[in-house]
This record gives C-alpha cells, sequence and structure tokens, in this order.
C-alpha cells in the first residue's frame, strides 16, 4: 500500500512557505502523493494554485485533488485549461480527484446551482476529457495534458457517486475515517463497479486525519470540528478517529492495508512542516 500526504491547506494560520517546505519534506521522506482538500467559504488556499507551488518545488511526488470540487466552478473549459497547465508544469505527476460537493454555501459564492452538482459533474469530467483530447466545441483549448489524459478519482460513498466512479474513474475515495469500517465500502464499491461492467478492480484510496503527539492533538481537534461543522453530530466522530500516537499511525496502516487500501493520504492537522518528518518516522520503525 502507498502512503501519502495531505499538504495543510485547510490548517488555519497554516504559512504559505510552510506548505512549500511540506511539500520538499515530502518528497524527501518518500511519501507517494501529495494531496489537497478544496473549499472556498472557507480560509483556506486554493487547492491548484498549492499544488501549483509544490509541482515547482519537487520532481517526482505524485499531486492530487482529493477532492476538488468541481462543480462550483462555473467555466468547464478554464478549470480543463487549469488543470492541465498543472498537470504539464509538473511533468504529468497530476492526478485529478473529484467529488460533487456538499455545501451549499461554496455553490453561493460562486454563483453556480446546488442541487444538479452531480449532474453537472459528470458532464464536466466528459467535457474536460474532450477539451483535454483537442476536441469540444472550442478546439484548440491548450495544453494538451502530459500523457493527453488526467487520471480521474472520485469521491463520495453514495450510490450517484459509486456509479460516478465507476463510469468515470481509474480510482475511488473513501470518506475520511478509521480503518473499521473500510472493508465494507469497499465491498460495497467493487461491487458497483462490477454492476457497471467495469472488469478492472478500482484503486482504492482512503483518508485519515492525523496530529501526532499531545501538543498538537488539542490544535487538530479544533482544526476538524471547525473544518466538519457542517455535519454536526458527526464532526465528533472524525475527531474521534484522530491518529495522534506511533502505535495508532501503524495500526491505522496495517488495517487499511489488510482491507484492500491502495493508498491511505494521511492528512496532518497542523502547519508545521516537522510533522512530515514525525510521520516518516513512525512509519519506518
Amino acid at each position: 500500500m502507498d502512503i501519502g500526504i495531505g499538504l495543510p491547506t485547510t490548517v488555519s494560520g497554516a504559512d504559505g512557505r510552510a506548505l512549500v517546505a511540506f511539500a520538499l519534506r515530502a518528497e524527501a521522506a518518500g511519501f507517494s502523493t501529495l494531496a489537497c482538500f478544496d473549499r472556498l467559504v472557507y480560509d483556506n488556499y486554493d487547492s491548484l494554485i498549492a499544488l501549483a507551488a509544490a509541482a515547482g518545488a519537487t520532481e517526482r511526488i505524485r499531486l492530487a485533488t482529493t477532492v476538488l470540487l468541481a462543480p462550483y466552478r462555473p467555466s468547464v473549459a478554464e478549470l480543463a485549461k487549469q488543470l492541465a497547465s498543472l498537470d504539464r508544469l509538473s511533468g504529468g505527476r497530476l492526478v485529478l480527484g473529484v467529488s460533487a460537493g456538499g455545501r451549499a454555501d461554496d455553490f453561493a459564492a460562486a454563483g453556480t446551482t446546488y442541487g444538479d452538482r452531480g449532474r453537472r459533474l459528470d458532464r464536466m469530467i466528459e467535457e474536460m476529457r474532450e477539451i483535454w483530447a483537442g476536441r469540444g466545441p472550442f478546439p484548440g483549448i491548450g495544453p494538451r495534458p502530459t500523457g493527453g489524459d488526467v487520471p480521474v478519482w472520485i469521491g463520495g460513498h453514495s450510490p450517484a457517486a459509486l456509479r460516478r466512479a465507476a463510469r468515470h474513474g481509474a480510482g475511488w475515495i473513501s470518506p475520511g475515517g478509521s480503518a473499521a469500517g473500510f472493508p465494507q465500502l469497499v465491498e460495497h464499491a467493487r461491487a458497483v463497479f462490477t454492476a457497471q461492467g467495469r472488469t478492472e478492480a478500482p484503486y482504492l484510496v482512503a483518508l485519515a486525519n492525523v496530529a501526532l503527539g499531545e501538543q498538537r492533538r488539542a490544535e487538530a481537534e479544533r482544526h476538524v470540528l471547525r473544518y466538519y461543522q457542517h455535519l454536526g453530530p458527526k464532526a465528533r466522530f472524525l475527531v474521534d478517529s484522530l491518529i495522534t500516537d506511533g502505535p495508532g499511525l501503524r495500526a491505522a496502516v496495517d488495517g487499511f492495508a489488510k482491507a484492500g487500501c491502495d493508498e491511505l493520504l494521511l492528512f496532518p492537522c497542523t502547519g508545521d512542516p516537522q510533522h512530515v518528518d514525525d510521520l516518516a518516522a513512525e512509519l519506518h520503525r
């Protein structure tokens, strides 16, 4: 199982230079992927700009939006151009993780509709691939992605999201949480892929929030409760699933690996670049 790490783009007060330091340390430590959350109505860095900064500072590590809330963006053509540009700037290291989103304020702020976001996302993925292939209503929009396309992972566990993953995605991103419930989610996802006629197994991705050490725990709990406040009482479940020590980290890695996870993305809940090295040291014990 590969292990990637998240950039702390949604952590309140995270310094922009620290994001670049995170990226450099993550690559040096051997993490597989640098990932980003996405919001509009929140005090966070834009995910595509943050990944562009990371792309310029690194050479090997994969870059992934996990997940980009594509439907709140008004222009499919502009988004396709931004993503292809990021892919070319990084030398073909981009993976597009997308989801329909679940916060209506992001859509209201962008001037886009919320109720049809799932259907619009389906169309957006198709239209972006047309644009990347040099076709569509306005042929000539460039650049082309390095390999002609950008790999797509789909996030979400609703029936519609899983069908979307089976139709459009090379991979599926499960909701955040512990390893305990992951096997059931995997079984469901694989069944949907099979029902949709997919013969190849989906690339399975899981997310986990981490904050090693008691000094980081309080900050991490505040961050998780603030970021997921739209979930109401369910946000407490994500706080309870925080990984806060080495044994818990190694147990989570073992649990996700045994459940069939292909890549676990660890999202640090603090903006301290030293956290990257601490995670790497615990993983190699």
